[in-house]
């Protein structure tokens, strides 16, 4: 398994967001994408993911090639492999967190309340379950979005910034959350983020420029 970019670049009409842009990520590996603001991390996530369009080069998950996919083909491929954190969490408010959680599972007719349970757990929200957004603080809310992501144990997780609006203890807290349901279920990770504490924590750190990426 891998997740593999060849010489990806994105425009948005004239401007150039980033260009020359190969990377591949093993099975099991965590690699971190750092790089200024504005310089398209959060895009080239969203490329990752089959979110959003590219002008050159390919996207491969497994040997699929993600530009060669309908819409429809692409939501089944993010569905049944990838689990996505929001920097913005992006929880549904008038669901609760255990419905929120066990969205992805319900995409696949694979409700499991055990897992649900057993992932909050997992992310420290034991007896959260039944409580809605709104009641819950930011580091909460983010491991919401963790649990959301991993619930179904993706071969791919994909996370934007997910320390970028919290406390530094809250964010280790999160981290060590992120790196242990990862770890444990041999998930890829590729994270987004401006943190160098997260970064450190990493397998690989790769820069992110205009130009293309390399080792950071």
């Amino acid at each position: 398994m891998s997740l593999a970019v060849k010489n990806l670049a994105k425009r948005y009409g004239d401007a150039v967001v980033f260009a020359n842009v190969s990377l591949e990520v093993a099975a099991g590996e965590f690699v971190a994408i750092v790089g200024e603001s504005g310089v398209g991390k959060s895009t080239l996530l969203n490329c990752l993911a089959g979110l959003d369009s590219w002008d050159q080069g390919t996207v491969s998950m497994d040997g699929v090639d993600i530009d060669s996919l309908d819409d429809e083909a692409r939501a089944l491929l993010r569905r049944h492999r990838i689990g996505f954190v929001f920097q913005a969490f992006h929880v549904l408010p008038h669901l609760d967190v255990a419905q929120n959680v066990g969205l992805p599972l319900m995409l696949l007719k694979q409700q499991n309340d055990s897992r649900v349970q057993q992932i909050l757990d997992a992310v420290g929200l034991s007896g959260l379950g039944a409580r809605l957004p709104q009641q819950l603080s930011g580091g909460q809310l983010q491991r919401v979005a963790i649990a959301r992501a991993l619930v179904h144990r993706p071969a791919y997780l994909l996370a934007d910034e997910p320390t970028g609006n919290l406390d530094p203890t809250t964010a280790a807290r999160v981290m060590d959350v992120l790196l242990a349901q990862t770890r444990e279920h041999g998930a890829s990770l590729v994270l987004v983020t401006h943190s160098v504490t997260a970064a450190a924590r990493a397998d690989r750190v790769l820069h992110l420029t205009s130009e293309g990426i390399r080792a950071g």
